[in-house]
């Protein structure tokens, strides 16, 4: 990784940027990086001396690598990650080496799943842990122009009617100084100050159980190389007190440095992790004492259960685990902090430009909070649900002498055999809510002053909403993703759009929409992409998947966001070039927030 600068500033001095970031974690790693691309100048501080050190979050889902994809760094995290195909048979055991009680295809790997999850994207799975995505993120961020001071601790901020004044404590030097910027991203994690600052309203019980986290290097291939997976999941005695509901061996890289799990009651406080303690706990989820282990970091950390129900005030936003506070399950961790930024990221951006009136930045808070609601309720859902487990061994506890009881039925003929071995089986299988809920990822659907309604009902769904995506072209949708041509050669049609553009979609008898884009675009200085799918236009539908997807006919409307999602859509061909063009400054200016006259 390259050298980072230090802006080095005298005491008292301020340092002035358009968007200041604090934080560099997936969050604020990721709004560096999309204010960067989007020509955004962007200062990112962080109080620590370096990027993570340990690999927290890692699911990297389809919605995320597609942000990564308009940011053209879909490529360089494939080349770092564990690839899809070695992320998905969880396993149920009593320890690596001890009974297994079954497993369940995840992450969409599962051949009845996998055509969904190519059927909504281009893009696949990945398990991409922090060390891996943050130097990925925070790179590319400053090659793009962004500034990245280290060391440097945020302290407290006012705001004022044009800007924010933060002042920050260099911690090398204890110097103090204040960054002058027009807003103030806080993406200082868990224990957000920014968000303490602004006083957001949070709901949920906050800290609900306490867990361990041990990164180790062992060689465990024999163990677990014939079963490829993310996670193998525990039921050993004490397992199921707190933590996230059994004792967890997560791969890092296959197959020799792992993340050990491991719940602690929060009440009382973590144990002392001393060496012989990791010893034991890894010996006890392995299953046997015949490896050797290199201790990488030992930590305890809690289970949360906490959202902030407004996540912003004035010119301060706050994204990621600041406002959204929650377990590592479903793997939304990450994801959601990225997509948070995405959205914020491009209304800063044309805010600042003078493109877009300051009250488009009331939608960040209306589209996003309901997300960060959702996530964390689905989060902890999931931890409950591990309790079924349990319950089809009709155990309470995990008790040495009752689990081997109990084992020992599931393995025998006769009636309470068979009660118990499909109790299990369909526990197991319910699981699918935490890893194959991929409806989670893709359906969220946006209602905000930057979403046009086009007077038709959202569709509804035809299959489980937090299982299946299910793509729409209902503004406050994401685009759905297919492919069509251009010049014979394939392309998504996510890739027509983006990259911190407006874009217009249409077909045959669609000119006069393109036409309108690029008046409109010169007039108001504003960048629209046109984009004509049609036999002899620039993209061609040779499958005929788009036409089946698009839900408006051939010579209607698309206007995209530069996150992709629909801000509005208008179902036929205009009655005339004036009525295309009245309709398209209408729907822009009311996305911008600018009269429309």
């Amino acid at each position: 990784m390259t050298a980072l600068p230090t802006d080095a500033a005298e005491p008292g001095v301020s340092v002035t940027t358009d968007v200041l970031v604090v934080g560099s974690g997936p969050a604020g790693a990721s709004a560096a990086l999309f204010l960067a691309s989007y020509g955004t100048s962007t200062l990112l501080i962080t109080k620590y001396g370096r990027l993570s050190d340990t690999p927290r979050a890692h699911i990297t889902n389809q919605r995320t690598m597609e942000a990564m994809r308009d940011m053209r760094l879909e490529e360089r995290l494939v080349r770092e990650a564990t690839p899809w195909a070695s992320m998905g048979n969880t396993t149920f055991c009593t320890s690596l080496a001890g009974e297994e009680l079954g497993r369940i295809p995840s992450w969409g790997t599962d051949t009845v799943r996998h055509a969904d999850y190519e059927l909504q994207s281009p893009c696949t799975m990945l398990d991409a842990p922090q060390t891996i995505t943050e130097p990925i993120l925070v790179q590319a961020a400053q090659e793009r122009g962004a500034r990245v001071r280290f060391d440097t601790e945020y302290l407290g901020h006012v705001q004022d009617a044009d800007g924010v004044t933060t002042t920050v404590r260099d911690r090398l030097t204890g110097a103090e100084f204040t960054v002058r910027s027009k807003y103030l991203v806080g993406a200082d994690g868990a224990r957000s100050k920014v968000a303490a600052d602004l006083g957001l309203p949070f709901e949920g019980p906050g800290a609900v159980a306490g867990a361990l986290s041990i990164v180790f290097e062992a060689d465990l291939s024999r163990f677990v190389a014939h079963r490829p997976s993310v996670l193998y999941w525990m039921l050993q005695p004490g397992a199921e007190k707190e933590g996230v509901g059994l004792g967890v061996l997560r791969m890092i890289k296959p197959w020799d440095e792992w993340m050990l799990m491991w719940g602690y009651e929060v009440a009382a406080g973590p144990p002392e992790l001393t060496d012989d303690v990791v010893r034991e706990l890894a010996v006890k989820l392995v299953g046997t004492d015949d490896f050797e282990m290199r201790v990488k970091s030992r930590s305890p950390w809690t289970v949360n259960h906490h959202f902030a129900t407004t996540l912003a005030r004035g010119r301060v936003f706050c994204a990621g685990d600041a406002v959204h506070r929650h377990p590592p399950t479903n793997g939304l961790g990450s994801n959601t902090s990225i997509q948070d930024s995405y959205n914020l990221a491009w209304k800063l951006a044309h805010v600042v430009a003078g493109t877009a009136d300051p009250s488009l930045l009331a939608s960040y808070d209306a589209e996003r909070a309901p997300v960060a609601r959702q996530i964390v309720e689905r989060a902890n859902q999931s931890i409950a649900d591990t309790g079924k487990i349990l319950t089809a061994l009709d155990l309470e506890h995990t008790e040495a002498d009752a689990l081997e009881r109990q084992l020992a039925l599931w393995k025998s003929p006769g009636p309470e055999g068979e009660k118990i071995r499909t109790a299990l089986r369909e526990a197991i299988a319910y699981k699918a809510y935490e890893f194959d809920a991929h409806g989670v990822e893709h359906n969220q659907r946006y209602a905000s002053s930057a979403v046009v309604p086009d007077g038709t009902p959202m569709p509804e769904y035809r299959r489980d909403p937090e299982l299946y995506a299910q793509p729409t072209t209902w503004p406050g949708a994401k685009l759905p993703h297919t492919w069509v041509t251009r010049d014979g050669h394939r392309v998504s049609t996510l890739d027509l759009v983006g990259h911190g553009r407006f874009s217009v979609v249409t077909g045959i008898g669609g000119e006069a929409w393109v036409d309108a884009a690029r008046s409109l675009g010169e007039e108001w200085g504003l960048a629209i992409t046109p984009v004509s799918i049609g036999p002899g236009l620039a993209f061609e539908d040779p499958y005929g998947t788009w036409a089946e997807l698009r839900e408006i006919e051939d010579g209607g409307v698309l206007l995209l966001r530069p996150d992709a999602y629909v801000a509005a859509r208008h179902a036929s061909a205009p009655s005339s070039p004036g009525q295309a063009a009245g309709w398209l400054r209408d729907a822009v200016g009311a996305v911008l927030g600018r009269a429309a006259g």
